[in-house]
């Protein structure tokens, strides 16, 4: 079945699941090739905060009996090696956030969506890189330094969950979960090669440390759109823990249906964001595609402005005040310094200046809905640049794409309006190779709720453009 060790460290949940089904592979051997090769690779790429190898190892153990026929029949997830972010809890471990101020931290609870995992029978082998509280598309800390990307290490893996998704595309790990509120699971998932789902708003129950947040979800980062729905079908569904979780659990299929017919809407930027000119080309080839699989693919003009980007920074200040103004006076000084001018400014933020984004989100939404009601989903890059370099500030003046001054915070990632929109399904795919060698990603956007669109339209991409062969050179 594998014809060399790159195939094992890149089998994709599904493959590997068949794999130990048929007594082909064992867990065992699976998580002792993905450690060997984190102790490989990872110092390149410094993706992993803390090991979980031994108690890994043991699980794994307990996984191959499963498949063998002693106690217990394998769980949907059975054996398959987990990276998981480090700001996901898991009750009694540390989790650091990516910062110093967790440093003597214990989790008191277990995520929703990180429980169901484990339950589902993944094993946790590593904790991965995320920036101070997942504030920046980028993975970088003063507690870990700087994350590097799998296909051309001067560049960011991208981020929040940037150090998920460098463990799986480097074959560090099967699949790893991720958190998204500007697009902290599809930045990275675009930059490494990779799937990325943000699930609509209350699909996937958030943290009970994230109440009633309409912006922020949980998903997956997989090798293949079948992945990603495997991992989905673990993790929806109401929880106690989050007064938000729809109550109707969601399953998606296996099998999707062709899409020959359906109407696409194609955004070459969202209205208002430069496109460097790779980006822009793989997603003109990505149009190709989806016309040849029989597809009416028509180009719209968004009715969208760069004030997105100032509604979006608006309610993340609010929300980092909130949850960092206790600890800012005795961490200010262990902390980012671009996290710390985000507090101090959501500190001046006022009731009002929420709930202008609210009704701005709400504008928003009437300028996309004609497009999603006239078409069955709408499609446009990820990212407006493959990926920005290690050395990239937030704050330089002189940051440009495609010879426009773009915002070096947010204005490089075309994620964040639909975090703003957050009841949109919205999934990223590989649509190719960058200038710099780095993937490039195209979003696919589903009207309110509509899950299985996305996935339909995604699966039936990748089938068109398959992508699985392309694999970073470490």
């Amino acid at each position: 079945m594998l014809s060399s060790d790159s195939d094992l460290l890149h089998l994709s949940a599904t493959e590997a699941l068949a794999a130990f089904r048929a007594r082909k592979l064992s867990p065992v051997e699976l998580m002792r090739a993905m450690i060997a090769r984190a102790e490989a690779v990872n110092p390149r790429l410094n993706a992993i905060t803390l090991p979980y190898y031994e108690l890994a190892l043991a699980g794994a153990k307990q996984a191959e009996a499963r498949y063998l026929g002693k106690g217990e029949a394998p769980r949907p997830l059975e054996g398959l090696p987990l990276a998981v972010k480090d700001m996901s809890h898991i009750e009694g471990e540390p989790v650091s956030m990516g910062s110093w101020s967790y440093e003597a931290y214990r989790s008191d609870h277990t995520s929703p969506t990180i429980g169901r995992l484990l339950a589902a029978g993944a094993l946790m082998h590593m904790r991965t890189t995320t920036p101070d509280f997942g504030f920046s598309g980028i993975t970088r800390s003063p507690r870990y330094g700087i994350s590097r990307n799998p296909w051309n290490p001067d560049y960011t893996p991208g981020g929040s969950s940037g150090g998920s998704a460098a463990a799986v595309a480097a074959g560090m790990a099967v699949i790893a979960d991720g958190s998204d509120g500007g697009g902290s699971i599809r930045i990275p998932a675009s930059a490494c090669g990779l799937v990325g789902y943000k699930a609509p708003a209350g699909r996937n129950p958030n943290d009970r440390s994230l109440p009633l947040e309409p912006l922020i979800t949980t998903g997956p980062i997989t090798r293949t759109v079948a992945d990603a729905a495997l991992m989905q079908n673990v993790v929806s569904g109401p929880h106690t823990d989050d007064l938000m979780s729809l109550r109707e659990r969601l399953v998606l299929p296996e099998t999707f249906a062709s899409i020959k017919g359906c109407r696409i809407a194609y955004s070459p930027d969202l209205g208002s964001y430069a496109i460097e000119e790779s980006v822009a080309r793989n997603t003109r080839a990505a149009v190709d595609v989806f016309r040849g699989l029989g597809c009416q693919v028509e180009e719209v003009k968004l009715p969208w402005t760069t004030a997105n980007l100032d509604c979006w920074k608006i309610y993340w200040e609010g929300l980092y005040a909130a949850l960092m103004k206790d600890m800012l006076p005795q961490w200010r000084d262990r902390l980012d310094p671009f996290v710390v001018g985000i507090v101090e400014r959501g500190l001046k933020r006022s009731a009002v200046d929420l709930y202008n984004t609210t009704i701005h989100r709400g504008a928003m939404y009437q300028g996309i809905v004609p497009f999603l009601e006239k078409y069955d989903v709408l499609i446009c890059p990820t990212l407006a640049v493959p990926a920005v370099p290690v050395t990239h500030s937030e704050t330089d003046p002189g940051f440009k794409i495609a010879g426009r001054s773009v915002d070096p915070y947010c204005g490089w990632f075309l994620t964040s309006p639909f975090n703003l929109l957050g009841q949109l399904p919205v999934i990223s795919v590989p649509s190719g190779i960058g200038s710099n060698g780095v993937p490039t990603g195209l979003q696919i956007v589903g009207r309110s709720y509509d899950d299985a669109a996305v996935f339909r339209f995604a699966a039936a991409f990748e089938q068109a453009a398959p992508w699985r062969s392309r694999r970073p050179a470490l």
